[in-house]
């Protein structure tokens, strides 16, 4: 992909960019009343798939173009309505018709009222279309990488007091279907609280939490139609430590029913980090284990398979995204380093294990890539070799590109074709 220059002979890029947003949101909002600003956002990216499904030949190679314009109303100090909508489209790819995750032809993303100040202020209310962000979103978050991202309708109060945090929502996940309006699926609920401690262990937070999902017209391991009644407790722990050390945790466990069944499963994340702060380019060696619990037997009434709810995964168990947070065990190493304060490079080696060799591998979207029911295929799902560079030009002009090499393991050469899954991208982001 070829990205022609956004700047002028002779000027930077953060005086070009600055020139830019001027001419756009900076000149709209001078001429509407201060209590009426606008903004927006562009994206674009190439991306590349080689050996799709691990199978000889599939390849595809598209653009993808996301516009998201932004109102913010805001009559008083203690009161801001957003409206956010957004057109997101693809060219090129070789499915027809497309639809989500790669289109969504333009819809209302968000609009929502909020009472108070949900970020810094002791009370806060929002209600209406909007993002939910907990965390580093391993279980809920608005997987914005994907061209159409996510929303949900939902009611959230926020409570903060001298470094305790307390967040408890009521909502439903907004179903993206493109040419139409999109709206949420009657009886589709998730609720919970969202906790944080920032004072109780020095240079670290805690963050308890408990989610409840029910979903409508699932299936059970017999067949038939039953209604998901599950509940996830969980807790996340992250800080540093002497010697230039950090480190993070998050431990989950699901209980519930489906119809008949009854659910029991539990994930965690483990992670240790080390910054090399003497050397200029600041390097950060990761090392990271991460498990999420499969299903033994599908026919026994006990789903043991976890449910990763509503993540943004990307990028969390490899950049290509063949792997989630389900039946499975991932090690990850990994190499950080900044190239002064705009730039930055990122390498990291990934290897896998399914949890149940009789269940799936299941991708960062839950969909079950492959399976082998007796198990004979082994557990070794494969390795993957991830590159991503990022230069943030100025506040308003991101340039970003990656390469995802995966090689197929024991399991994917026995389960699929085997062949090696690539994928390269390149974005460029500008907010105006």
């Amino acid at each position: 992909m070829i990205i022609l220059s956004l700047y002028s002979c002779g000027a930077t890029a953060e005086q070009a960019s600055h020139s830019s947003a001027l001419q756009i949101s900076d000149e709209v909002n001078r001429h509407l009343p201060a209590w009426l600003r606008f903004s927006g956002e562009y994206r674009a990216r190439m991306e590349g798939i080689s050996g799709a499904g691990f199978a000889p030949g599939n390849n595809d190679l598209y653009f993808l173009n996301r516009v998201r314009l932004n109102l913010a109303v805001k009559p008083s100090s203690w009161m801001k309505i957003a409206i956010q909508g957004q057109d997101a489209q693809v060219f090129g790819k070789n499915s027809n018709p497309d639809g989500p995750p790669f289109e969504d032809t333009l819809d209302l993303r968000m609009a929502y009222v909020e009472l108070g100040d949900s970020e810094k202020g002791p009370v806060a209310l929002l209600v209406g279309r909007q993002e939910m962000v907990f965390g580093e979103q391993r279980l809920v978050g608005h997987v914005s990488w994907l061209n159409t991202a996510r929303t949900f309708d939902a009611a959230r109060f926020h409570l903060r007091h001298k470094g305790a945090r307390l967040e408890a929502f009521a909502a439903s996940v907004v179903n993206i279907r493109d040419g139409q309006f999109n709206q949420h699926l009657a009886g589709n609920n998730f609720h919970g609280l969202y906790g944080g401690l920032e004072r109780l262990i020095p240079k670290a937070t805690i963050e308890p939490y408990a989610f409840w999902r029910l979903s409508p017209r699932m299936t059970t391991e017999t067949g038939a139609t039953g209604n998901l009644n599950s509940k996830t407790i969980g807790v996340r722990w992250v800080g540093k430590l002497p010697g230039n050390l950090d480190y993070g945790t998050e431990l989950a466990r699901q209980a519930g029913a489906l119809g008949s069944d009854r659910v029991l499963a539990w994930a965690g994340h483990w992670l240790l980090g080390y910054t090399v702060s003497s050397l200029s380019v600041k390097p950060r060696l990761v090392i990271e284990y991460n498990y999420a619990s499969g299903d033994d037997d599908p026919r026994d009434g006990i789903r043991g398979t976890f449910d990763q709810l509503y993540p943004t995964a990307h990028d969390k168990y490899g950049l290509a995204d063949q792997v989630g947070w389900r039946n499975i065990h991932h090690v990850r190493g990994g190499l950080e380093l900044k190239l002064g304060a705009a730039s930055q490079i990122t390498t990291s080696y990934h290897s896998w294990w399914l949890a149940s060799a009789t269940d799936a591998l299941y991708s960062a979207t839950s969909s079950p890539i492959a399976k082998v029911p007796d198990g004979s295929a082994g557990r070794h799902v494969g390795h993957e070799l991830d590159f991503q560079w990022v230069f943030t030009a100025s506040k308003q002009v991101q340039v970003a590109s990656g390469y995802a090499h995966m090689v197929p393991g024991t399991f994917l050469k026995t389960a699929t074709p085997g062949k090696t899954y690539r994928f390269p991208y390149i974005s460029l982001t500008y907010a105006f």
